[in-house]
């Protein structure tokens, strides 16, 4: 990575003219602008290198996971015959109230 000199050279900008200092001012802002895209590229390239890191990781720990057990599957007692679950019946007793008039709009 190329370090570069961040303080402006004070003597020349102290002297010159508006033509000059307009050229400086658009130098630089070029300058910063091929930054900004090279920082881009570099963050998406972090996040690729990341992204194939975590997805490595994962793998590992998957491996290293125990085969899943047998008794992690419900059994087919688990489930009722009607077809419906306790927490379907959760708010079953609740009705549903309008809203409440307010008076005219």
């Amino acid at each position: 990575m190329n370090h570069y000199k961040t303080q402006p050279p004070w003597e020349f900008l102290l002297s010159a003219s508006r033509n000059s200092l307009q050229s400086y001012e658009l130098s630089r802002l070029s300058h910063a602008a091929n930054l900004r895209k090279e920082i881009g590229a570099l963050l998406d390239l972090w996040v690729e290198e990341n992204s194939a890191a975590m997805l490595a990781r994962w793998l590992m720990e998957q491996r290293e996971r125990p085969p899943q057990a047998q008794h992690d599957v419900l059994p087919a007692e688990a489930f009722p015959k009607n077809g419906h679950a306790v927490s379907d019946n959760l708010f079953a007793d609740r009705t549903v109230t309008p809203p409440a008039n307010r008076g005219p709009a």
